[in-house]
């Protein structure tokens, strides 16, 4: 039987897109809601975060919306980071340097297409002890090169773009095994055997909404689109297997919050990628493992506090070695089955912006914090 309520550490969420201007003012006051008082922030802004100023500026405008919510920062890797962007990164705290491959994402056009130009900057980071954030996935085939003289070789889709980038995810582990390197946002079953295959410095994080999802649940709903893309039953089943026993300390929770105005979500040019789950994220991997237990994919016994502590906040914390970072955390979260509702949207107060989120109107766990 799953339990009906657990007191926890507050979660810390190693992933999470807080936007900027009025869509920041509207999304990152949910955070505390969703249990959480550490996130490792996103630098794909418009234009994106490349160095320690721009970092440090964007950290403190975060601040000022949510001072009691610690914001760990992270660069984003462009043509214009060197060696020495990373030594003066490092020297200002800053935690991390996400990797997006061209046009997998939201603002990514900017990103990369050859990581072996980036190896002196990699070397940096390894010296540095910074951190390596991968969208792990490889671009679309376009239409013209589908047919090509590689006919055993299946072309490049949403639906198989991960599992064809863990080579690189490989190779770069071989030529900088001290890297720590988090490969993001996992979404396979062949991305999970990867990470575990990996030395100790590769990790991976795992969001709520894909604990939550298949590819039959967003091919028709805007609001649970996302890149990457859910997969398979199978590939649902071994992230949720992986969320509970941990893999050694490999995984751990990053929400991939990515909210996003229902303009963009349902509006005449394409749909933009992502789930908005900030205000909900410990709530909605707590009810994802219940709807897990219930269906027998995991064990009633393999439930428990540690386990739970483990994903959400103590795995991640050691990866990233937030003890010599941040002062000690204090505080627990209390969640209680209850029958609370997501709510349809949420609304600037200007009543300009709307913002819909994952699995709006489901019930929901409710969370209230203690000290």
């Amino acid at each position: 039987m799953f339990p009906q309520s657990f007191r926890l550490s507050p979660t810390v969420d190693f992933h999470a897109h807080l936007r900027d201007a009025g869509l920041m003012e509207l999304v990152v006051p949910t955070i505390k809601a969703g249990g959480c008082d550490t996130v490792y922030v996103m630098p794909n802004l418009q234009p994106p975060i490349t160095t320690a100023e721009h970092a440090l500026s964007y950290r403190s405008r975060l601040q000022a919306l949510a001072p009691d919510i610690n914001f760990l920062m992270t660069l984003y890797l462009h043509p214009s980071i060197t060696p020495a962007t990373i030594a003066e990164a490092a020297k200002a705290g800053i935690v991390g340097v996400k990797v997006y491959p061209a046009g997998v994402t939201t603002n990514s056009e900017g990103g990369v297409l050859d990581f072996e130009i980036f190896y002196p900057v990699f070397e940096a980071m390894q010296e540095y002890d910074m951190v390596l954030n991968l969208h792990g996935e490889v671009p679309s085939t376009q239409p013209e090169d589908y047919v090509s003289s590689a006919v055993d070789e299946e072309a490049v889709t949403v639906l198989n773009a991960e599992p064809r980038f863990l080579p690189t995810l490989r190779r770069l582990h071989a030529a900088f095994p001290r890297l720590r390197i988090a490969l993001e946002h996992c979404t396979t079953k062949e991305a999970i055997e990867t990470v575990r295959d990996c030395g100790p410095t590769v990790a991976a994080t795992i969001t709520a909404h894909h604990l939550w999802m298949t590819v039959d649940d967003w091919c028709s709903d805007a609001f649970s689109f996302c890149k990457p893309v859910a997969k398979r039953p199978v590939d649902r089943i071994a992230l949720l297997k992986a969320a509970v026993d941990g893999g050694g300390g490999k995984f751990f929770f990053g929400s991939d919050s990515a909210p996003h105005t229902v303009d963009a979500k349902k509006g005449k040019g394409n749909t933009a990628a992502g789930c908005f789950t900030q205000g909900w994220a410990t709530q909605l991997v707590i009810g994802a493992l219940e709807e897990a237990v219930a269906k027998g994919w995991i064990a009633p016994k393999e439930i428990s506090t540690e386990a739970l502590e483990g994903f959400l906040s103590s795995r991640g914390s050691q990866f990233y070695k937030l003890d010599k970072i941040l002062p000690r955390r204090e505080g627990q979260i209390q969640l209680a089955r209850s029958q609370t509702k997501i709510p349809e949207s949420l609304h600037s107060d200007d009543g300009k912006l709307e913002v819909v989120p994952f699995r709006r109107g489901q019930a929901v766990w409710s969370l209230e914090w203690g000290s």
